[in-house]
């Protein structure tokens, strides 16, 4: 049987070199990448990003540091009138470092008709480069077309595409939809229709929701890890925005300064020890 995939997100590194994430990484014991192109989430980037030229220097360093790369996270809002544009350069970068996953949110509610005009046409795109879209839902509290993990399966069941299916995020519902409660739950429910998931753990306090380790704050990561040993064929990666933390109203605030490396390495090997033996009791049972 193939090993799960269980990629490191580059978001904790935000505001180190690459070549120094990528060796970190490879210290800390993961075997893949998932680059973090997110607005809001880490530095700020252009389109210039996802050159050809980029591309060539990502695979080069991923390769140089022993990595491979299964997935990409850059979100964008789909149902914007220029999103088959720059989310089409956006995959063929993603396929020409190897990944076969690209992650992005969905759209809001209100352009829901041009979200499905717009996927029709990028789903053409990923079926030529082979790679898998997978929608993500949001954090921020806005009305999007995926607020919850029934929101993504029936949006997903709907276009019935199989170049496309969720990338869902528990911690991200947490905060986009509070009073949901019971976070693990949704989180399991949505395990179906997963090509992909983040697995992320967050913590709610007066001033607003801070990122932890996996298995350490308030998600219940250990019941979603346990169900998703029933899908051995389902990536994941850990996705721990040290930087970041959502305030009272769940908008994103980055921190001034990057957090120190050992503090990155400490959290993420606590969360990769987490997970593996979140999997491992699942498989048990």
């Amino acid at each position: 049987m193939t090993e799960r995939i269980i990629s490191a997100s580059g978001a904790p590194y935000d505001g180190h070199g690459r070549d120094i994430m990528l060796d970190s990484m490879a210290r800390v014991g993961f075997t893949h990448i998932e680059p973090a192109f997110i607005v809001g989430y880490t530095e700020t980037f252009d389109e210039t990003a996802f050159t050809p030229a980029e591309a060539r220097a990502w695979r080069n360093a991923i390769a140089a540091a022993g990595l491979s790369c299964h997935a990409l996270s850059s979100h964008i809002d789909l149902g914007a009138d220029n999103a088959v544009k720059i989310f089409t350069g956006r995959m063929e970068f993603a396929a020409a470092i190897g990944a076969k996953v690209i992650a992005t949110n969905a759209a809001p509610r209100a352009r829901a008709a041009s979200f499905l005009r717009n996927i029709e046409a990028l789903l053409k795109r990923a079926q030529a480069l082979d790679i898998l879209i997978a929608l993500e839902n949001p954090g921020d509290g806005s009305s999007n077309l995926i607020d919850t993990a029934a929101d993504g399966a029936a949006l997903v069941a709907r276009i019935g595409s199989p170049h496309l299916g969720l990338n869902y995020d528990a911690a991200n519902t947490a905060s986009h939809r509070p009073s949901l409660g019971d976070f693990a739950a949704d989180g399991i429910l949505a395990i179906p229709a997963c090509v992909h998931a983040h697995i992320k753990d967050v913590r709610r306090t007066p001033e607003g929701w801070f990122f932890t380790p996996i298995g350490e704050g308030d998600i219940g990561c250990a019941r979603i890890l346990a169900a998703m040993a029933a899908r051995p064929d389902l990536p994941v990666s850990i996705e721990l925005p040290m930087r970041l933390h959502r305030d009272s109203r769940a908008q994103p605030v980055r921190r001034s300064a990057p957090v120190p490396l050992h503090d990155i390495e400490d959290g993420l090997r606590r969360s990769l020890g987490a997970v593996k033996a979140g999997l491992a009791s699942g498989s048990q049972h």
